[in-house]
């Protein structure tokens, strides 16, 4: 077969094209991602969300800040005359998932092909590469005959981030015999496939399709090279396309969205990745853009590529198979963000409701780049943790007023009919009913209607989003602020805000002016993995009568296990964690908050 050589390959906008003669000169395309496809218009048609495998329409969430009023529709669905393609229409579902099998030897190998088919993968990926003795003709006719499902067979060198360190010759020999033996396909570097393909011009088995790919481990390259790269790849002879690039910010995603969605036009298809946590949205998005496949493993930790999720984490943490065009995009924005339990609460939740949504882990550097870039209304809703809350709030088109007053929102709408950012503040209501919660069991004799923080002294540790947050309600509440903060400055900005004292966290320990204090640590102090930290030493505890610990990951803490030790009551962070959870579910959705089911989920951990 003959390769054209690389200056011939070019990127065009509407579609990936081969031939350079007489192209016309465009502009690069935008960093947005977006459902609506290139050429058609994103003129809404439906005023309600339609549920997936439902026959009921829910109806919509109505999101400005002032008492929830919207001035005209909210739109949360996307019209399906949107989502068609010049090739036709992007089925739900269609997106395969694909369980890596790598192995020390070939008989284990035969071990994970079964799991592979119990753990409900469409296909397996036969890592040649992996295990330490391999016997081409007679391992290859073992594993294809012990595998259940179809079959990519990958043979990676070491110059491809592989571990096949031997020549080229016998290594493409071995993939053209696995073809030979019934492989359904098989995966070639770019660097050789045109040598591949010559190989096999007038051999190649009708069944079998050649996967020709490029991996990038150090970046992601611009819209226009990567253009150029499928190209390429296509020029190559490639039957499916495959990228995996890597992301140094969650905004280089975008790139490899927006190529997945335009290379649809062709009737090549595309494997589009982006490794690192950064790209884990690659790897379960591909499903809404138009990707071939995605990959999952076995086990945590143990991957063929960085970043690549579990395959139970796909189908089951993420609901992938329920993954289409017009799912909508929510998650949590945070640094770090990979402990949050949000994923688990609100898919589970979106499932259980019907609710065409699915809930992201976004490791985000930059927020108002983030927002920036991800502007389409698919990404319709995120909530905000350490240490964005208080950036998020210049980057909202409105803020509701308690946020205002607050200056840190934890929650952000995109309202469906402008795409305009509203951000809320849930964390406070969350937190302090949690530890109203707690006074009143502790002390029996609470008066009905009277908060049991009216005159107490609640001591706050930290100055950031969730610090400003319980302060403000606490106040609210008729307590008596005070805020612990390692930088003291920070602390006494914030006190004069609200109103209170401030000190610098050091001062904390040697600070007791009266007993049966209460004490809220709002830092990331002892959160997984660090969880033998404490912000404050265990005999100091004995002045407070109430601890509560925004931590949630442990949900013992340390904190809360030496205060129960001093004999003071405890609430762990899960309940500020379920509490701020209803407000933003019922703002994503539309729908109430399933609070009996959000504490049955959690109960588990």
């Amino acid at each position: 077969m003959l390769c054209l050589p690389i200056w011939k390959a070019k990127y065009d906008p509407n579609g990936l094209i081969t031939n350079p003669r007489h192209v016309p000169t465009r502009q690069q395309p935008p960093l947005i991602v977006s459902v609506p496809l290139p050429h058609r218009p994103t003129t809404a048609t439906t005023t309600t969300l339609v549920v997936a495998s439902s026959s009921a329409n829910h109806p919509l969430a109505d999101t400005s800040p002032t008492s929830m009023a919207s001035t005209g529709d909210v739109l949360l669905a996307t019209s399906s005359a949107q989502l068609e393609m010049e090739s036709g229409a992007l089925r739900r579902s269609s997106t395969l998932v694909c369980v890596p099998i790598m192995a020390g030897s070939v008989e284990e190998m035969v071990t994970q092909l079964d799991k592979a088919k119990s753990s409900g993968a469409d296909l397996v990926e036969i890592r040649l590469d992996s295990p330490k003795n391999f016997s081409p003709h007679e391992d290859l006719k073992t594993l294809i005959e012990a595998s259940a499902l179809p079959t990519l067979f990958t043979y990676r060198p070491k110059w491809e981030g592989g571990q096949y360190d031997g020549d080229d010759k016998s290594r493409l020999d071995t993939l053209r015999l696995a073809m030979e033996l019934g492989a359904d396909y098989v995966d070639v570097e770019l660097q050789v496939a045109c040598e591949f393909n010559a190989s096999i011009q007038g051999r190649k088995p009708e069944k079998c399709k050649v996967v020709v790919s490029s991996h990038n481990y150090e970046n992601t390259p611009s819209i226009e090279d990567l253009g150029n790269l499928v190209a390429r790849i296509q020029a190559a002879g490639a039957d499916i396309v495959k990228i995996a690039t890597t992301a140094l910010d969650i905004t280089d995603v975008a790139r490899m969205f927006h190529i997945t969605v335009h290379s649809q036009v062709s009737s090549v298809p595309i494997i589009g990745i982006v490794m690192g946590e950064r790209g884990l949205i690659s790897r379960v998005l591909c499903a809404k853009f138009g990707g071939f496949l995605t990959f999952g493993t076995l086990e945590s930790g143990v991957v063929s590529a960085p970043g690549q999720p579990t395959i139970k984490d796909l189908l089951d943490l993420y609901n992938f198979r329920s993954i289409g065009p017009d799912t909508k995009v929510f998650g949590i924005i945070g640094k770090p963000v990979g402990h949050s339990k949000s994923p688990l609460l609100y898919n589970q939740a979106f499932k259980s409701a019907n609710f065409n949504g699915v809930y992201l882990h976004l490791l985000v550097d930059d927020v108002a780049s983030f927002l920036r870039t991800y502007s389409s209304t698919d990404f319709a809703g995120f909530s905000c943790t350490i240490p964005h809350k208080e950036a998020a709030v210049k980057c909202c088109d409105e803020v509701d007023p308690v946020a205002k007053s607050i200056g840190a929102v934890n929650c952000i709408i995109r309202r469906q009919s402008d795409a305009k950012l509203f951000g809320y503040n849930t964390d406070y209501v969350g937190a302090i009913s949690a530890i109203e919660d707690g006074l009143r069991g502790s002390h029996n004799g609470s008066t009905a209607g009277a908060s049991p923080l009216n005159g107490k002294l609640f001591v706050v540790i930290g100055a950031g989003g969730a610090g400003k947050a319980l302060a403000f309600g606490a106040k609210e509440k008729g307590a008596r602020v005070v805020i612990a903060n390692r930088t003291y400055d920070r602390a006494r900005e914030l006190t004069e805000t609200i109103g209170g004292d401030a000190l610098s966290l050091a001062d904390l320990e040697n600070f007791h002016p009266e007993d049966g204090m209460v004490l809220a640590n709002t830092t990331s102090i002892g959160m997984q993995p660090k969880i033998d930290e404490t912000p404050i030493p265990k005999h100091a505890l004995k002045h407070y009568s109430l601890v509560f610990d925004a931590v949630y990951t442990p949900k013992m803490t340390r904190l809360l296990r030496e205060a129960e030790e001093c004999g003071a009551t405890t609430v762990s962070g899960l309940e500020m964690f379920i509490g701020q959870a209803y407000g933003q579910y019922e703002r994503y959705t539309g729908l109430p908050a399933p609070k009996e089911l959000f504490r049955k989920i959690m109960s588990k951990y």
